[in-house]
């Protein structure tokens, strides 16, 4: 019945593919909508891959992973190693006609590191930004740091004078049910721009007549649909039905099945990204929980229990189809920090898991909540059904909660749960993402926004800060790896795997996997019909 009324309603509204040669609609399904198109509100992947098609930044990375101009066409370091100079393309406008200029880029920059926005930890070192003329901006960190450029792959730029004008100077809160202008509209310098925006159903865009890059990117898409198609099932059958053209997140149990079908392309590759348990720590007693004054998580001995108890293999074999990487550790290993060793994980011991509980003061257990998206991960209730089975078995009774991610994101925003699945990507490449959102003391420095375990530890977080001032880059290695020892001592995130990603498309599309399930149709290219 879905299936009939994504098609009816896509008649209806004339959307389905244009004919004629110039002409090319390209309907794109995900699982789950953003939550925002406001662009520097969330710090979401989904959230960003959309804003990529409309808002650009000053770099962007290729699929191998390497740094490339966008709105910037040169960056490096002046004679000043505290100050990066970014020079700025020329002839750019914005959707509404405006010249992109570098006023525009301080603007963001700053809205960006604003109180409500939670990207503001990737501009934590960031101390001024300013324009030194109409196409060259300035920015000074708190000290030298190495990898600036790399923390703004993701920080979109946006027209000042539009967003004063429309009451969206401010970003908004994720915390909160309050909009902007920006939550529902765009203007941005991209590739694409907004026609229609309804949540949860569809955005629609078309081809930026005046973009930059015509004859530099092939451009062969004019119109791009986007539908957010939350069963797995149905957005698998609307592909194979023809209903839409390209489509992420799909199931790992039908990875075998579409490769089977000629009439569609599967790529594939690692994503970088880690799917991982957070733990409550620092709370005196569980949240959600009819334990009372007591918090099993803040012992030790029960954190690793949960770590023993898990069969990752049986995940990756049962769940996951064999399409995952189990692992240790959550930094995958394109990251800057990343080690086989601390990658390496144990085998599932349920007896010593459940000695380590009686050992704890809880040898029948305890009731615990399972908090975990469904619309975001590969198979994420499905893992985290599978992880109350392993805790099940040595006396952890675990009721699994399942939500869309925008209420999953806001919870972990506020902090309100004890024990939750999630899944996070490094698009800077480097370990001192993974330390500023989810290891750093929450709210502390600017750093901490994701991290809502109560984890907090005063020597570390020092150790993290100076990674963004470190100008030598064996002796930051060394702060990292220490870093990541206590981390991985600590165990408030219990690693599970990596994921795999597919992309599913009629034949004639070829999207190539990017490590970051990132997708920029400006560049995907069409074979003839």
């Amino acid at each position: 019945m879905l299936l009939k009324l994504l098609s009816s309603s896509l008649l209806a509204a004339g959307l389905l593919a244009a004919s004629g040669a110039q002409a090319e609609t390209l309907r794109w399904a995900r699982a789950s909508d953003p939550t925002t198109l406001d662009p520097h509100s969330f710090n979401t992947g989904t959230n960003f891959v959309l804003s990529h098609q409309m808002y650009e930044t000053l770099v962007t990375r290729d699929a191998k992973g390497k740094l490339v101009p966008t709105l910037a066409t040169a960056w490096k370091l002046t004679s000043d190693p505290t100050v990066w100079e970014f020079k700025l393309r020329p002839g750019v406008k914005f959707h509404d006609g405006a010249a992109f200029t570098a006023k525009d880029v301080v603007f963001s920059l700053n809205r960006a590191k604003g109180p409500t926005a939670q990207v503001k930890s990737l501009l934590a070192s960031m101390v001024e930004a300013k324009a030194v003329d109409e196409l060259t901006v300035h920015v000074k960190t708190n000290g030298p740091n190495l990898i600036f450029p790399d923390n703004l792959t993701n920080l979109f730029i946006m027209n000042e004078a539009w967003a004063k004008a429309k009451g969206a100077e401010t970003t908004q809160d994720p915390a909160s049910s309050t909009e902007n202008f920006a939550t529902r509209n765009a203007n941005g310098t991209g590739p694409y721009q907004l026609v229609s925006r309804e949540q949860d159903a569809r955005t629609v865009m078309k081809a930026n007549p005046q973009y930059w890059g015509k004859g530099q990117a092939p451009l062969q898409i004019t119109e791009l649909i986007y539908l957010p198609i939350k069963s797995p099932a149905t957005r698998v059958a609307a592909l194979l039905s023809g209903e839409v053209d390209f489509a992420q997140d799909i199931p790992a149990q039908d990875v075998a099945r579409l490769k089977q079908d000629q009439r569609l392309r599967i790529n594939e590759g690692p994503e970088n990204r880690s799917i991982f348990l957070g733990l409550n720590v620092g709370g005196k007693e569980l949240k959600h929980s009819s334990l009372k004054g007591k918090n099993p998580l803040a012992d030790a001995r029960v954190r690793e229990a949960i770590h023993l108890a898990i069969d990752r293999d049986a995940i990756k074999r049962s769940v996951m189809r064999g399409l995952s990487i189990p692992s240790g550790m959550i930094a995958p290993s394109f990251v800057n920090g990343y080690s086989k060793a601390m990658a390496a994980y144990p085998k599932a011991d349920a007896a010593k898991a459940r000695q380590l509980l009686a050992d704890a003061g809880y040898p029948n257990g305890f009731d615990l909540t399972l908090h975990t998206s469904n619309d975001r991960y590969v198979n994420d209730e499905a893992i985290s059904t599978a992880i109350a089975g392993f805790l099940g078995r040595v006396g952890i009774k675990t009721t699994v909660v399942a939500r869309p991610i925008a209420q999953q994101s806001v919870a972990i925003n506020n902090a309100d749960l004890d024990f939750y699945l999630y899944g996070w990507g490094v698009p800077t490449y480097d370990s001192a993402y993974i330390f500023d959102f989810l290891v750093h003391t929450r709210g502390k420095d600017g750093r901490g926004p994701t991290n809502a375990t109560g984890f907090s530890n005063a020597q570390l977080d020092t150790d993290i800060v100076s990674l963004a001032s470190e100008a030598d880059k064996a002796r930051r290695d060394q702060t990292i790896a220490r870093i990541w020892e206590v981390v991985q001592k600590e165990r408030f995130y219990i690693p599970l795997h990596d994921q795999v990603i597919h992309f599913a498309s009629i034949k004639r599309i070829d999207v190539p996997v990017h490590p970051d399930n990132a997708v920029l149709f400006k560049d995907v290219k069409l074979a003839a019909k």
